[in-house]
């Protein structure tokens, strides 16, 4: 009897203490990744809200001008300035409208893409970012 109170009371090994290091730093590297992609995706938030912003001035912008006005109009023609789109990770400079056009008639009259790129934002991927008229995101790698 005394034999198994020593042997209980001798605690763990070291090879049990290194598999429980090994196992915690497996889960450890598993969760990093996780949150990194999380940060990533975090981070574009901010720039989807600047292109919600342009798609609803594109949005005004046709519904006072309709036919009559220059497609695709530039940001400075909508009424942003440069702070109104300056963000921590995205200024105006990380936006742009590379088509836009209103077809009297046509369904849907008003079309466009607002693209954001990462261009220096410090975020590693997607590279581009692009929102449609019907609300569609489109990643670029």
């Amino acid at each position: 009897m005394s034999d198994l109170r020593r042997r209980s009371a001798a605690g763990f090994t070291l090879i049990e203490l290194m598999v429980v290091v090994l196992i915690i730093g497996i889960l450890a590297t598993v969760a990093m990744a996780i949150m990194r992609g999380r940060a990533e995706a975090a981070k574009w938030t901010e720039g989807k809200a600047g292109a919600s912003s342009i798609s609803t001035s594109l949005r005004a912008y046709a519904a006072e001008k309709g036919a009559t006005g220059t497609y695709p109009p530039t940001l400075a023609g909508l009424g942003f300035i440069a702070g109104d789109l300056h963000g921590t990770y995205f200024t105006i400079a990380n936006y742009s409208i590379p088509a836009a056009a209103f077809a009297t008639g046509a369904d849907p009259e008003l079309t466009f893409t607002v693209q954001i790129t990462n261009a220096g934002t410090g975020i590693v991927t997607p590279s581009q970012i692009t929102l449609d008229e019907s609300g569609a995101w489109t990643e670029t790698p």
